[in-house]
């Protein structure tokens, strides 16, 4: 299986990151036989070098830098917020037409005090399934565009969570009922949730970069099913 380039230069490369796809190897996922990161450089013939975390289960951009001095710069870039991060997610229940979470957030199982995280959001679709998922009559979601200001682990999907419409198929942050119901009823077991677009400006040519990812099949298919269009 080869990865869809989405961008690439000299000093970047960026690709659309399957559900399900590690970045690199974990002693987490032993099961994992498959990596992005090795791909990548199988793709290129080069050493390329992580830029940036993704979930295994989101998909969407993910960079890689072809030098230490180039995962530098851009590192520092998403350290000093100069990244704009932009996501799609289908999360339970009607959520608000917009709104901002700040809520900070607890590092891990560590005893440090949590972290400031901010998280925007505008719901963009919404859909009622005459299904009766837990104790309400119809089964209720919402296609939510996301942006978040800081970068803690599993924000998006803690931070949903939190506010009480939890992304759809989150094993960890999520509603087991509405993951059994997606898995079942519609087929789908991937997380719902996309890295659809980044913005910054390129360290080295100063030029203004936007790199989109297209749906990928899973989440592409519930769009579809629910009858949204969707514009990534």
């Amino acid at each position: 299986m080869a990865l869809s380039v989405l961008f690439s230069d000299e000093f970047y490369v960026a690709v659309n990151k399957p559900n399900g796809l590690l970045v690199h190897k974990t002693r987490i996922a032993a099961d994992a036989t498959e990596f992005a990161l090795q791909m990548v450089r199988n793709q290129t013939g080069r050493q390329v070098y992580p830029v940036h975390r993704l979930d295994r289960g989101t998909s969407g951009v993910l960079v890689f830098a072809f030098s230490p001095s180039a995962l530098a710069l851009l590192n520092a870039c998403f350290e000093n917020r100069q990244v704009q991060k932009h996501y799609l997610a289908i999360v339970r229940g009607f959520a608000p037409q917009s709104g901002t979470i700040d809520i900070p957030l607890e590092q891990g199982n560590s005893n440090l005090p949590a972290r400031q995280a901010t998280t925007l959001y505008q719901r963009l679709a919404m859909a009622e399934l005459p299904y009766a998922v837990g104790p309400y009559p119809t089964a209720r979601y919402s296609l939510v565009a996301v942006q978040p200001l800081t970068g803690r682990m599993h924000q998006i999907r803690r931070h949903f969570n939190r506010i009480n419409h939890p992304v759809i198929n989150d094993l960890k942050h999520g509603d087991y009922r509405h993951n059994h119901f997606f898995r079942d009823e519609l087929g789908c077991s991937a997380l719902l949730l996309h890295a659809r677009k980044l913005v910054f400006t390129h360290p080295f040519t100063n030029e203004n970069i936007t790199i989109q990812a297209p749906l990928q099949a899973p989440f592409e298919q519930i769009c579809q099913k629910m009858r949204w269009e969707v514009e990534v």
